[in-house]
């Protein structure tokens, strides 16, 4: 799998529990994406995709990956 559809992947999952049960990943709030980082991300793939959109959170790059988001019905 390619970079741009791994992102696009982490992006688009949806979260499968919590208080965000639902939402897109992208679409978490950070300080709930910074409470994981500073726990413990999810093992495996999960983990990996929240990790991603951690970084793109933290680094302000949000706005540039917006445009990946497919759109719910």
């Amino acid at each position: 799998m390619g970079n741009k559809q791994a992102i696009q992947d982490a992006v688009n999952q949806t979260m499968p529990f919590g208080k965000y049960t639902g939402r897109k990943l992208l679409k978490l709030p950070l300080p709930y994406l910074v409470w994981f980082k500073r726990e413990g991300f999810p093992e495996g793939k999960l983990g990996s995709q929240m990790a991603l959109v951690y970084e793109i959170k933290h680094n302000g790059l949000e706005e540039m990956f917006t445009k990946l988001l497919i759109d719910e019905e």
